[in-house]
């Protein structure tokens, strides 16, 4: 690495960037001097082919990592398109650092080329925004958008950078700094001990409890405390879309996936009375949003919340709650502390009657779903892809979604066989984010299996990083469910105006040949009964794999939003 007393701002980026344990940088190579700091001092560049996909791999890298990732970008139209992910990351709580080039300090406001405000770009969609003036604070700088980032509530931090400043030597900080911060959560906190003995009390008083688990949770490292809890209290867990895989879902006190999915041969047409019946309702990492409630209707107004949450906004927004606020690991630790405290008689008596209700709701869903998800017909259903895909999971494995259907036939489909990572982009739902998730979490973890689920409609935003895929050595599976149209499109507009636009149809794509082309190996399924074999020869397979199924076009998730076009069929 270059002398410190010699090395330009640029270098020193890249030696800060060290100190916080920072291993990879997503980026297309801007800001230059940054990119080539950042490899020669040993960080390798994932370099992106399409400028609005670096932050969704970013996203991707964090969420599995539990570090904090940087994404790199140049000023204009390349910061532009770090808007959608950065505000994805921001809605999921995910810390990003961005380092995006600015135009030279004397050219602002004179129409340099690519100049463009992007402190008020940036605003809506981070924490927190800065541009650097004088070398000398770089050290301060960079250490403040990671403690933005990986503080309190986590998400995205932007740094812009002056492209002189980089090439500036760098002067020697005032006050040198040795701290890594570059993991996350950076700080743990707790609510006060009155407060966790007030909830104990109401756990151990009452008659019908449940636990409604967030993304928070995997945010905080939090499942294995809260299977603790499960456990210990006898509370049957449901979770949103977000938090699907923080308990293992084979567990006799865990009802699966609620939200949204309540429509006919749904899990959630079953299990929604638990939630429905609640006297006490334990919000744990929720935002408590309108799809992971099914617009805010499925708590009784009788229920008493209790909601744990690292952002003391998020509690109370749209339920009165007992506020825990605090990180949900150590809240739920210093919990089960206080559980110790009162008698659990009612819960253990309970937990017979609750384990039989819950086997049954189970048991329900399978016969309700059974001749969809064994179905032989062609084109593929996709709940008969789910069950061939269920067959290989394994609790190492990361399952990753794109927006829209694709999320909800995973979350809705597939059951945990033990604690483990599901990635879905549910903060803004952005069509096109599964792919760029997934290769983030094979960055993270190359040693797991990382399977994407997307459908063509968003994979066509994303196609050309399998070209990255190729190129960076991500052997990420990818199954593509073709069904030649935009289907959540097409269905809500059936539903809300008795017909639908002409941009729902699609021509044919030969996504295979797409893939072949960029030097990803790819093959089309036509016939379900060739699924597991390929699925499993692609999980034991080096290389990536594209796995495009034709599947049935009129075969939608269970969704609450068409229950009676669906009981009308």
């Amino acid at each position: 690495m270059t002398d410190t007393a010699t090395e330009t701002v640029a270098e020193r980026i890249a030696r800060i960037l060290c100190r916080h344990k920072v291993e990879f940088i997503f980026a297309q190579s801007l800001p230059s001097a940054v990119i080539l700091a950042a490899e020669a001092a040993g960080i390798k560049q994932i370099a992106y082919r399409q400028e609005n996909m670096g932050g969704a791999m970013a996203d991707g890298y964090a969420r599995i990592s539990g570090k904090v990732a940087v994404v790199a970008a140049q000023n204009g139209p390349a910061a532009t398109l770090l808007v959608p992910p950065l505000a994805e990351a921001l809605k999921a709580s995910v810390p990003i650092v961005a380092l995006v080039q600015d135009v030279e300090c004397d050219q602002t406001d004179r129409n340099a080329f690519q100049d463009f405000d992007q402190i008020e770009l940036f605003q809506s969609c981070a924490k927190w925004v800065r541009r650097v003036h004088v070398p000398n604070r770089i050290d301060d700088y960079i250490d403040a958008a990671f403690t933005v980032a990986a503080s309190g509530r986590p998400g995205p931090a932007v740094l812009l950078l002056p492209a002189d400043l980089l090439r500036a030597p760098a002067a020697p900080p005032a006050s040198p700094r040795s701290k890594c911060l570059g993991h996350w959560p950076l700080d743990r906190t707790r609510p006060p001990e009155e407060v966790l003995d007030e909830v104990a009390r109401l756990i151990a008083s009452a008659k019908a409890p449940i636990i409604v688990a967030g993304g928070g949770v995997h945010g905080a490292g939090a499942p294995e405390e809260l299977t603790a809890l499960q456990h210990e209290a006898s509370l049957p867990v449901i979770t949103t879309n977000m938090g699907k895989g923080v308990v293992d879902e084979f567990h006799p006190l865990s009802a699966g996936v609620l939200g949204s999915l309540t429509g006919p041969r749904s899990l959630g047409r079953h299990s929604l009375p638990l939630i429905e019946e609640a006297d006490l309702v334990i919000l744990v990492g929720t935002r408590t949003n309108q799809n992971g409630t099914d617009n805010w209707r499925q708590i009784a107004n009788s229920a008493t919340v209790v909601h744990i949450d690292v952002d003391p906004i998020e509690i109370g927004r749209n339920y009165e709650a007992v506020r825990l606020v605090g990180d949900a690991a150590e809240t739920i630790t210093a919990l089960r502390t206080a559980l110790g405290r009162v008698d659990l008689a009612r819960r253990n008596r309970e937990r017979p009657r609750l384990e039989e209700r819950i086997a049954a709701i189970w048991s329900a869903f399978e016969r309700d779903r059974r001749d969809v998800a064994t179905a032989t017909s062609r084109p593929i259903r996709p709940e008969r892809v789910m069950a061939e895909l269920q067959s290989v999971l394994t609790p190492d494995m990361t399952i990753v979604a794109d927006a829209s259907y694709s999320s909800m036939w995973v979350v809705g489909q597939l059951r945990a066989p033990g604690a483990m990572r599901f990635i879905t982009p549910r903060g803004l739902a952005g069509l096109g984010w599964g792919v760029p998730l997934a290769m983030g979490a094979k960055v993270a973890r190359p040693q797991n299996p990382v399977i994407a689920l997307v459908g063509d409609g968003g994979f066509a935003h994303s196609w050309a990083e399998l070209e990255t895929i190729v190129r960076m050595q991500l052997p990420v599976i990818t199954i593509l469910l073709n069904n030649g149209i935009l289907g959540f499109q097409r269905d809500a507009e059936t539903v809300k105006f008795g017909r639908y636009t002409t941009a729902c149809h699609f021509a044919d794509v030969d996504h295979v040949q797409i893939a072949r082309a960029c030097g990803c190996p790819a093959a089309r399924v036509e016939d379900p009964d060739d699924l597991t074999d390929l699925l499993e020869r692609s999980i034991r397979a080096p290389t990536p794999m594209l796995i495009e199924v034709m599947t049935d076009p009129e075969a939608h998730p269970p969704l609450s939003l068409f229950a009676n076009m669906d009981a009308a069929a």
